[in-house]
């Protein structure tokens, strides 16, 4: 299982986060990323990662 974080300081609210997760758990909320859905969908991908600009989306693996 894993657990996305999004650091609000850190985030932009650009949303490429967003568009790029496969799992479809981050959204925008008040112009910056949020995890909107289910936790345990994250599958652990890095994308969110990857293509944060500002690199504020972190995962860990629980």
């Amino acid at each position: 299982m894993y657990m996305i974080s999004i650091n609000a300081d850190k985030c932009e609210g650009c949303g490429e986060c967003v568009d790029a997760c496969p799992a479809g758990i981050l959204g925008m909320v008040d112009a910056k990323a949020e995890v909107t859905g289910a936790e345990t969908d994250c599958m652990g991908c890095e994308t969110c990662v990857v293509t944060c600009p500002n690199e504020a989306c972190s995962l860990q693996e629980l």
